[in-house]
Order: C-alpha cells, then structure tokens, then sequence
C-alpha cells in the first residue's frame, strides 16, 4: 500500500472526527450573549479538541512523509492512534461534565454563606 492512500484514510478520519465534534454545540434559543455564557465549557472544550486533534493531524502528517513505505505494523498503528483520537472528543466531554458535576457542590455552599452573610 502507497503513502497517499493510508494518508487519505487517515485525513478522512480526522475529518470526521472534527466534524463529530462541531455537531456537539447547540445554538442557544435566545440571541442574546447572556445566552451563550453557560455554553462557554462545551466552547472551549471545542476550541482545546480542535487544537489538539489539528496538532495530530500535523504531526501524523509530518510522520508520514518522513517514512519510506508503509507496512502492516505501520497500518495497524495507524488504526491504533486513530482509534484513540476518535475518543479524545468523548474523554474531553466527560471532563467538562464531571467538572461541573463537581462545581455544583461548590455553588451550594456558596450561595449558603452569602445568605447567612445577609
């Protein structure tokens, strides 16, 4: 198997991938941007996805052009790596959710002391 075609599998992976991961922002239902503030986790956790999977894709890309055939190791690898950068995007979620999971605790007490403060 040539370069170009393992090349053209992997790109079209990875363009799967970032557009799975654009699918999960929801537009707000009011147009305004007090509405878009309790987005702002799921934004950035977009923004650190993109910039990490297109680091990959730039390194994967170098990497190939660097090697001078592709092998049967090299196409399991290959399956290998992208296999973990398609649940980059799920690990990424999660975290942003057990973050506000643990977060919410927090507000709690928040809230408790600025009531008894008043």
């Amino acid at each position: 198997m040539g370069k170009g075609r393992l090349e053209a599998f992997s790109d079209g992976v990875i363009a799967i991938i970032i557009t799975i991961m654009v699918l999960e922002l929801k537009v707000p239902h009011e147009p305004t941007l007090a509405a878009l503030l309790p987005l702002l986790p799921v934004f950035l956790n977009y923004l650190l996805s993109f910039v990490y999977v297109g680091i990959c894709w730039n390194n994967h890309h170098h990497m190939l052009h660097a090697g001078a055939k592709v092998t049967g190791a090299a196409l399991w690898a290959n399956l290998h790596f992208l296999f973990w950068l398609s649940l980059f995007r799920f690990a990424a979620g999660w975290m942003v959710a057990a973050r506000v999971l643990w977060l919410e605790p927090d507000r709690r007490i928040e809230h408790a002391l600025l009531e008894r403060a008043a």
